[in-house]
């Protein structure tokens, strides 16, 4: 996962993100939330890991600026020296999926994270999705449409696999290009455009196969699954 770190406090703030990498996650850290919310605009993330006490502005604003004008659900867990029923309750009430007060068990930490993720993104090992016209086995990697096989390359794969599992939520090419790449400095976000353009090509990836591939201006992707009325709707060109 590609995880966010908001903590001003150094040694926290490294311990948190050595155990996080430790699992195999993705992890940015900020120390001052304004420099988060530059971050934000540019780019997406599967979690927030959130300091209250801020330099500049707190995590409760922050949480609640991300809830209430980006309209972003992407699950937060507050972890925090306040620890009142007010402090849990005002947390909570600002979008929060969870409350952690310090000093926290890495083995607890772990365990909140891996509870929250679970509920935003239920997953079963070795699981066949099937998302009509699609059939998508994550064991053996293959991918059908309408019951032929697609033959795409291992990275392709996985690319339209992650935009399966993110259905409806807009992702950023960074966010993609860790996820299926992993942090590479010599890849271009250019990467992700090619790969992009391959698997809607060969998964045919249109409004009548009920999905489109939607890209954002300067930010990223969003794949979308198109209803049947919308189809309808949809000006038919004459031959």
């Amino acid at each position: 996962m590609r995880i966010v770190v908001l903590e001003d406090n150094l040694t926290q703030s490294t311990l948190v993100s050595s155990l996080l990498r430790g699992a195999g996650h993705d992890v940015h850290e900020f120390a001052l939330t304004r420099e988060l919310q530059r971050f934000c605009s540019r780019e997406s993330v599967d979690l927030y890991l959130l300091d209250w006490m801020m330099p500049d502005i707190s995590g409760e604003e922050f949480l609640r600026w991300l809830r209430e004008e980006r309209h972003d659900n992407t699950p937060a867990i507050f972890i925090t020296a306040r620890d009142t029923e007010d402090d849990i309750v005002t947390g909570l009430s600002a979008g929060a999926d969870d409350f952690m007060v310090k000093p926290i068990s890495q083995r607890v930490l772990m365990s909140r994270i891996e509870a929250v993720l679970r509920r935003s993104k239920p997953r079963v090992a070795g699981e066949v999705l099937e998302l009509s016209p699609y059939t998508i086995d994550t064991a053996q990697k293959r991918i059908r449409l309408q019951g032929a096989e697609v033959e795409l390359t291992e990275k392709e794969f996985d690319l339209a696999l992650f935009l399966f599992r993110n259905l409806g939520r807009l992702l950023s090419r960074g966010h993609l290009l860790e996820a299926v790449w992993g942090r590479n400095p010599d890849l271009a976000t250019r990467t992700v455009d090619t790969h992009v353009s391959r698997v809607r090509g060969k998964l045919q990836l249109r409004p009548e196969n009920g999905y489109r591939l939607v890209p954002t201006y300067n930010f990223g992707y969003r794949l979308e699954r198109v209803e049947a009325g919308e189809i309808e709707a949809t000006p038919q060109v004459a031959a």
